[in-house]
């Protein structure tokens, strides 16, 4: 096999830690000696072993003078754990092939310097670009401190995303549901605004499919929500996040009933149309390590993160449904001409049950 396949195969086995590593990377290790593997393991659980440690742990025959290969580069500094370029040297692993440096700048390329002045052959660079994309998350979070951003959005063939009394279910298919599901266990956090509860009231759990519950956040700026509804009712894992403005402190007897249901309130500065400062609110959430954001709505909060430019990237699922009438999926967005408009562009296209799924990017 080449370097290639064993790169491939780390993509592979680093992704068993998606929902359960943040805000850590995901990372798989393989040893290969001789040319047949005899080790390999993944970062399971954040504050657990290191991919590599879990690879050496699982080495059925002597680690010296094998091949460690491995998605990301290997840290050089004391976290969680110790260093694991410090065990990579200790057990005399002739060579390692990386798939791309760490993009922290504080760590970045230390590893494999350290590595190469212990005599240690290195290889970096191998699907770099595959390795990156895995960890897109991890990377936006480390170096802007602030969480990658998805917009998610389900809307029919005419662009609406509920009809005009607010009714939104259901737009899109089962399969995409399923498909959402399995979102909302990769990402941190789920995110909508206190309008989507009054029309939804969701529960932003993961149910269709197998997997943890994301951190929910409820933008509610004057605190004027119904506390009967079930992301407050069912907050059983303290999990739920509210987001209001600083002028709601004031409050004492709705945020001591909040606090009393386990709410975690966070105080946002507010903007000179009263809306809530997004970027404010993104600093918090880095601050609460929460390295990844998906946001599902509704209209209002769709056209606040676009207009103000807060996300990565786009998802919608589009229903072979005509309505006419209804609520269309963004506000304005203060383009004043079809020359004028924000350009993105279409990173792929999926047929997902009886909907189309666009992923776009900027």
């Amino acid at each position: 096999m080449t370097d290639e396949s064993y790169i491939k195969l780390t993509l592979e086995i680093a992704r068993k830690g998606k929902g359960k590593v943040s805000p850590n990377p995901l990372v798989g290790a393989i040893l290969v000696k001789d040319d047949k593997i005899i080790g390999a393991g993944y970062h399971e659980y954040y504050g657990g072993n290191h991919a590599e440690i879990n690879a050496f742990n699982n080495a059925k025959k002597s680690i010296e003078g094998s091949t460690l290969y491995v998605n990301l580069e290997p840290c050089s500094h004391f976290g969680q754990t110790p260093p694991c370029v410090e065990s990579i040297i200790k057990y005399k692993v002739k060579r390692v092939v990386i798939g791309t440096l760490d993009m922290n700048p504080l760590v970045s390329g230390n590893g494999a310097k350290i590595l190469i002045q212990a005599g240690i052959e290195v290889k970096v660079g191998v699907l770099e670009k595959e390795c990156v994309a895995l960890n897109k998350f991890f990377f936006k979070f480390i170096t802007k401190n602030s969480p990658y951003i998805t917009i998610k959005a389900a809307q029919t063939l005419d662009g609406k995303i509920a009809d005009s009394n607010g009714d939104s279910k259901w737009i899109s298919s089962v399969n995409s549901r399923r498909f959402v599901h399995n979102l909302r266990n990769e990402y941190d956090a789920v995110l909508i605004g206190s309008t989507t509860v009054k029309k939804d009231d969701p529960s932003l759990t993961v149910r269709f499919v197998e997997g943890r519950n994301p951190k929910r956040i409820i933008l509610d700026s004057d605190l004027k929500l119904n506390l009967k509804h079930k992301l407050f009712v069912n907050n059983f894992d303290g999990n739920l996040i509210l987001a209001t403005a600083k002028k709601s402190c004031l409050k004492e007897r709705k945020i001591n009933a909040l606090k009393a249901k386990g709410v975690n309130i966070i105080f946002i500065k507010e903007q000179k149309d009263g809306t809530l400062n997004l970027r404010d609110l993104l600093e918090q959430l880095g601050k609460l390590n929460i390295a990844s954001l998906l946001v599902e709505g509704g209209r209002k909060i769709y056209t606040s993160f676009i207009k103000e430019n807060h996300f990565d990237e786009i998802l919608i699922f589009i229903s072979p449904k005509l309505m006419g009438s209804g609520i269309p999926v963004i506000g304005r967005l203060g383009y004043s001409s079809i020359r004028k408009t924000l350009r993105l562009n279409i990173k792929s296209v999926e047929k997902i049950g009886d909907d189309v799924l666009l992923e776009l990017v900027k």
